[in-house]
């Protein structure tokens, strides 16, 4: 009993002198919870990977660009796995495509924005700084601190349940980059089938164009697609066709 109420007196000057957290790190905890779906154990890397190096008014302040480089592998990593295993037959220049464009400066930036990281970032205002920039780089640094804090997994689970569901289009991204047509007319070709587009319907709404076509293989209608031009009609068209014929 002794030893047990040794135990809880420690325990009770521990928790009297924990330093208090401020204002301003509750903020950043409460978000990266909010935005990452993760809750942050040494809360000293969080305020690294939030802090660019124009904020060097002290020591203490270490940026958030090693982070950054951490970061940027791990997310790479994770994406890359999440694509292989989202694409079982495509081959491995199909992969790569699909991953840049996932992982790019753009897209990271657009979701950083989206996630509004400028709201936690520490920076020096007083300068000129593209702050779209400031953001990708900070959403880098944080996948870092959370693959440092509580590993790889977490990092996986912050990116599948969070950023691409929240914050990341991925069938934007997807619909950009594939060519649903050439893909249907190259099945096509291999099962030496012949592929049709056949116009159902064109209307002109004054200004504007409606096309509706439908794919037909070896004479047998399957996806229809409708556009204001007749390339994006048969682009719906050839994607529902393949989604049909378990292609995508």
């Amino acid at each position: 009993m002794l030893l047990l109420r040794n135990l809880k007196d420690k325990r009770l000057k521990l928790s009297l002198f924990k330093p208090k957290k401020s204002d301003d790190e509750l903020e950043l905890i409460a978000f990266i919870i909010q935005r990452f779906g993760y809750r942050p154990k040494n809360l000293s890397l969080f305020i690294q990977a939030v802090t660019h190096r124009s904020l060097n008014v002290s020591e203490n302040d270490v940026s958030n660009e090693r982070l950054e480089y951490l970061g940027d592998a791990v997310l790479d990593t994770v994406v890359a796995e999440f694509i292989y295993q989202r694409f079982p037959k495509e081959n491995e220049g199909y992969l790569t495509k699909i991953k840049s464009k996932v992982v790019s400066r753009k897209n990271l930036c657009e979701i950083a924005e989206s996630m509004e990281l400028r709201k936690v970032i520490r920076y020096h205002k007083g300068r000129s700084i593209n702050l779209l920039t400031l953001e990708g780089n900070a959403f880098e640094a944080i996948m870092g601190a959370i693959y440092l804090d509580g590993g790889f997994e977490q990092v996986k689970n912050c990116v599948y349940k969070h950023i691409f569901r929240k914050y990341m289009d991925l069938n934007r991204i997807l619909e950009e980059e594939i060519d649903f047509k050439s893909k249907l007319f190259i099945w096509c070709q291999k099962k030496q089938m012949k592929l049709d587009f056949i116009i159902l319907s064109e209307e002109n709404k004054g200004t504007n164009w409606n096309y509706s076509v439908v794919a037909s293989i070896n004479g047998t209608n399957y996806g229809r697609g409708a556009g204001a031009a007749k390339k994006i009609a048969e682009q719906a068209a050839s994607k529902e066709t393949l989604e049909l014929i378990g292609e995508i």
